[in-house]
């Protein structure tokens, strides 16, 4: 019934802005006004994704992981591209936001989410345990990845100012989708077992004949649909959220990063909330699989993406980061490292993420 529910709210909405958008778009010099429809685009666009989480959890549950987590995450990923591409391709040109997103998902996923995720589940149970090996086998992939895209067009000399050349751009494209596409082999392919721990494979190994005697024969069928109907709406809705996102970030004189960290704020939220509940059921490998896949996902699909639409358009395309936040990543990315060589986690660590998340906050608005 909540599922009816939320889409009947989508999918008016996008009835709605077909047809009466335009003049509502055009009246965002009043402030009340514009602040409405964001907030009720905020809402729509977040319960979407809410049905896109339930929808890919419920796949999750009839293919077993991490094919199941993986389409969440791709899920998510998709709809963070959308909203990016729109924002870029709207009036004004937006060179710093494929940027500003990517950095925001990866502070506010390896440090706000693994952090939160850390302390509850140091809290709850002490310690937790994982697969060190899939948890090894992300953190290859992000580290060249975020480099390659973040910290390297600082350094390269045919272009300045952080940008890369059309050679580059498409190289480098190149390069990460076949990166991840090699990961993804991996991941669904030979080493699977990588991403799974032991004791949740064992229980899921005993749990699923039941899955396949009770589950209907369409059920994934019907899933699958309904995933596609939560993603839409958003897709339908991005060009209009991204025209008022736009205009009010320009209106308050906000920092440009802002934009960045409300789009990833709206895409991760309800994936966030997953991981979280993962922790608190002791299932540290799922969420590890949520967050690391995320930060995998977003850097392998946003990058091409961005590029692409920079290509096309002729926009130009800033990726490479401020020397302070390019500070930030690196010490992400160690400190990401040490808290995953080890077999099992405590609070400690999550404590330690968690303040290199509030320092990224604050340096948001007092760089």
């Amino acid at each position: 019934m909540k599922g009816i529910l939320r889409l009947a709210v989508a999918w008016g909405s996008v009835a709605a802005f077909f047809v009466f958008g335009p003049s509502w778009l055009a009246s965002l010099d009043s402030p009340l006004w514009a602040t409405g429809l964001f907030l009720w685009l905020f809402v729509v666009i977040l319960l979407s994704a809410f049905g896109v989480v339930h929808e890919a959890e419920e796949l999750a549950h009839r293919l077993g992981e991490p094919l199941g987590t993986l389409i969440l995450t791709l899920s998510i990923v998709i709809i963070e591209v959308v909203l990016v591409s729109a924002v870029m391709l709207s009036a004004k040109a937006a060179p710093t936001l494929g940027r500003d997103t990517m950095f925001a998902v990866l502070m506010i996923v390896m440090n706000g989410l693994v952090g939160l995720g850390l302390l509850i589940g140091g809290l709850r149970y002490h310690q937790q345990s994982y697969n060190l090996q899939g948890a090894s086998a992300f953190l290859s992939v992000i580290i060249p990845l975020t480099t390659i895209a973040l910290i390297i067009p600082n350094f390269t000399t045919s272009t300045t100012g952080g940008t890369l050349s059309p050679l580059q751009s498409i190289a480098f494209s190149v390069f990460t989708v076949s990166l991840y596409a090699i990961f993804l082999l991996i991941q669904t392919g030979r080493h699977s077992s990588f991403f799974v721990h032991a004791g949740e494979s064992a229980a899921a190994s005993a749990a699923e004949p039941v899955a396949h005697e009770t589950a209907p024969r369409g059920s994934t069928l019907t899933h699958t649909a309904l995933l596609i109907a939560n993603i839409l709406p958003i897709v339908l809705l991005s060009k209009s959220l991204a025209a008022i996102l736009d205009h009010g970030i320009a209106a308050l004189g906000a920092p440009s990063a802002l934009g960045g960290v409300l789009i990833a704020a709206i895409v991760f939220t309800p994936e966030g909330i997953s991981a979280l509940k993962a922790v608190a059921r002791n299932e540290l490998q799922r969420a590890i699989n949520l967050c690391l896949g995320a930060a995998t996902s977003t850097v392998g699909l946003t990058v091409p993406a961005v590029l692409v639409v920079g290509l096309v358009s002729g926009q130009t395309v800033v990726l490479g980061l401020a020397p302070t936040e390019m500070t930030l990543l690196v010490v992400t990315l160690i400190l990401s490292t040490i808290t995953f060589s080890g077999l099992r986690t405590t609070m400690l660590e999550g404590a330690v993420h968690l303040v290199m998340f509030f320092v990224y906050l604050v340096l948001i608005f007092s760089p």
